[in-house]
């Protein structure tokens, strides 16, 4: 199933009017006298794990009979798009909701229309540890932080392994090599590692369930074995450097690995890969544990036999994709103040291990200090099976596709899959060098719009 939400889940409202003290609610020195005044209107993102909106809901809640504030929360679908279409309407209009959840690329696109967030971002880096690359390239912009870091939604989409497939066909221990409780024991999990066992598998019927179209899923795993290289399309200040050694490299191996692939992955979405696994079709695919959870609700004896662990390390390092959500403030919202009271509270550790908790550990907060919350080391079958899933030792560099390109030009690279597509076209026989050209005609394409 697609990471933000199916269809069985519908837009929910919630109006707050009581609730108990809160017990994760922090002082709010953003809000003048005793209390924040008059209402806060939200929109949240709707979740995909039945029963994670209510958790968000009662934090809310608490955070709000302790402020004396009003607040209104709409929790707004990702399916179809629903939640970019109210950013893009309420951007437009400039009214609507006073806190919004802006998924990866949007804090981006709408920056001169969010309100600066230092006050909140500095006293959570100073007491939670700094956040990841990714979230400072896709947070910050003009020297500021204009959107806080959401735990809800956030995701990493490393390796779900199958311990009994990888171990009979490929011959290699993931619970070993990556042991619950402890760090990884992975210097041997490079790319030709990773290249040998999809072989194996895929030569035992079970294949590697690696997408190669143009959403989400498909273009994170390719993004990050670009990283892995060093490969990038376009570099930080904008220079097209398709034509490079490292783009070589990795189409290159790209095209060996999509070779031992599902013959229909380039036509895959983000609901094929779990499909797979569940299925117990495949050996490995990638994926936050949403996967997981629908396999342990749907085919017990296969989510019994899954572990998340770290990607395989490259030439340049060991890169894993990671999709952050975010909530932010309209420059034009009507109570700012208490806005930025509520994001503080939720960005605190207590809420922030109610809703992992709550998510069945899919959630991630950003934070370095954040990752070692029980949720992850108890969850199972098998116990232990989503401990490396936050990346608790620091072990992988958590990417982006199309990264560093300005943001504005990789969100172009990334919805369009160009990376995806140039595996496609080379794997189909297209030679390297027209591979790369029609490449850097698509970023140039970009730089103009």
């Amino acid at each position: 199933m697609p990471k933000t939400g199916p269809s069985s889940l519908s837009r929910r409202k919630f109006v707050a009017t009581t609730a108990a003290a809160s017990a994760v609610a922090v002082a709010a020195p953003y809000v003048r006298g005793a209390h924040a005044a008059g209402q806060l209107n939200i929109g949240f993102w709707d979740h995909w794990v039945p029963g994670a909106n209510n958790t968000l809901t009662a934090l809310v809640n608490e955070w709000a009979a302790k402020e004396k504030v009003e607040v209104k929360i709409d929790y707004i679908t990702s399916q179809g798009n629903k939640n970019r279409l109210t950013i893009a309407a309420e951007a437009q209009a400039k009214s609507g909701h006073d806190i919004f959840a802006y998924p990866t690329w949007e804090p981006q696109a709408y920056a001169n229309l969010l309100e600066p967030v230092d006050d909140v971002m500095e006293p959570l880096i100073k007491k939670y540890g700094k956040v990841n690359a990714t979230v400072e390239y896709l947070g910050r912009a003009n020297n500021k932080w204009i959107v806080v870091p959401a735990t809800v939604g956030s995701q990493i989409k490393g390796p779900c392994s199958r311990i009994d497939l990888m171990k009979k066909h490929a011959g290699i221990d993931v619970q070993a090599m990556y042991p619950a409780g402890s760090a990884p024991k992975a210097d041997q999990w490079n790319l030709d590692a990773f290249l040998k066992a999809a072989e194996a598998c895929h030569k035992a019927g079970a294949t590697f369930g690696i997408g190669l179209g143009i959403t989400s899923d498909s273009v994170d795993t390719a993004g990050a074995i670009f990283h892995s290289f060093g490969a990038a399309l376009v570099d930080a200040k904008g220079n097209i450097t398709v034509k490079s050694d490292a783009v070589r490299q990795a189409l290159d191996y790209f095209k060996k690995l999509a070779a031992v692939l599902p013959a229909d992955a380039p036509a895959w979405d983000d609901a094929s890969n779990n499909k797979w696994l569940v299925s117990g079709k495949g050996a490995l695919i990638m994926n936050p544990p949403s996967a997981w959870a629908v396999a342990k609700r749907d085919a017990p004896q296969v989510a019994e036999q899954c572990w998340t662990h770290g990607m395989p390390s490259g030439p340049k390092g060991r890169y894993a994709p990671f999709l952050p959500y975010f909530w932010g403030i309209w420059n034009f919202g009507k109570n700012k103040p208490a806005a930025k009271s509520l994001l503080a509270a939720l960005s605190q550790r207590e809420a922030a291990e109610k809703m992992v908790a709550a998510s069945a550990g899919y959630d991630l907060p950003s934070f370095e200090k954040l990752t070692d919350f029980k949720t992850w080391a108890e969850e199972g079958p098998p116990k232990g099976t989503l401990y490396h899933y936050p990346n608790p030792h620091n072990h992988q560099v958590l990417s982006i596709a199309a990264a560093p390109a300005p943001p504005k030009i990789a969100a172009q690279i990334y919805t369009q899959g160009v990376q995806t597509k140039m595996v496609v076209r080379h794997l189909q026989g297209e030679a390297m060098e027209k591979t790369l050209a029609w490449a850097a005609s698509e970023c140039e394409g970009f730089m103009r719009t």
